[in-house]
């Protein structure tokens, strides 16, 4: 009886969380979790939040904050493989694991370069029976002011990618399972129009058997499952909020005046008329 109220219960919070605002997830969750603390772990399972950056105190280079890359407080570095604070016992790769995930990082640091353009990208692996896992992270953040006419627009949006996946080593061939989410977001103050927030989330799964001949060849595998899917999500994401959106306020919005819409029902109404008498 206990176990099923508990499941109608984190059912219900994931339900409000994805009509929530994605870049106030951390708030959200926080207060769902003083409501059902019996739930915290789930709920931290369940629930992806929006991608923190840090910068590694060895090597300098940036990298992200997420539930994979993260022991106890401390956050391991996917650089330099040390955590921050330090930790003597955290969780590590195993060698043959950490050879793979260094050359992940450099592979995706040009995939976001080549797609974002700037951001930050990270990739997290770890041992898992029959082959390993691991968490591919990308965001990128926007914050600009454009000059329309006599008015300067402040906007703002952020695009967060999660990809978790799963290979299981089958011979020569490996079969990987992705679970990918991307959190988006967009924020745009004017003041003739006010402030107007577009966000949302998306999680979709895809799974595929590819042959590898070496360790290395993963990485490639990897890539192309997240490549494909990204691009699949951006035009769903696109159509969904973008598209419907633009649609609305096209049916809102009035280009022309009053006045100009009611000379074109009389200009039409008389047509009709004219062609109405000259009929009979």
């Amino acid at each position: 009886m206990f176990s099923t109220k508990m499941s109608d219960q984190i059912e219900c919070a994931l339900d409000l969380m994805r009509r929530l605002p994605p870049q106030n997830t951390e708030e959200n969750l926080s207060k769902l979790i003083d409501l059902i603390p019996f739930a915290h772990e789930n709920l931290l399972g369940l629930i992806d939040q929006p991608l923190k950056e840090a910068k590694c105190s060895k090597t300098g280079k940036d990298y992200l904050l997420s539930a994979y890359n993260q022991d106890g407080d401390s956050f391991r570095s996917p650089w330099s493989n040390e955590y921050d604070p330090p930790l003597s016992d955290g969780v590590q790769p195993s060698p043959k694991i950490r050879k793979l995930e260094e050359s992940a990082n450099e592979a995706f640091y040009t995939y976001r370069d080549m797609y974002y353009g700037n951001g930050v990208s990270s990739a997290y692996f770890w041992d898992d029976q029959d082959g390993f896992a691991g968490a591919i992270d990308l965001t990128y953040q926007s914050f600009y002011h454009t000059l329309v006419g006599d008015s300067v627009r402040k906007m703002k949006g952020a695009w967060d990618s999660i990809h978790v996946f799963k290979a299981n080593e089958r011979g020569r061939n490996a079969h990987y399972k992705l679970t990918s989410t991307v959190i988006l977001y967009t924020i745009t103050s004017k003041p003739e129009l006010g402030h107007m927030n577009l966000s949302g989330s998306m999680t979709r799964q895809s799974e595929a058997d590819c042959p590898f001949d070496e360790p290395s060849a993963h990485i490639a595998n990897i890539g192309r499952m997240i490549e494909d899917i990204e691009l699949k999500m951006r035009n769903l994401l696109q159509e969904v909020y973008f598209g419907k959106t633009k649609d609305i306020v096209n049916g809102l919005r009035s280009i022309n005046s009053l006045v100009e819409a009611q000379r074109q029902a009389d200009i039409q109404k008389e047509l009709v008329g004219k062609l109405l008498e000259r009929k009979s």
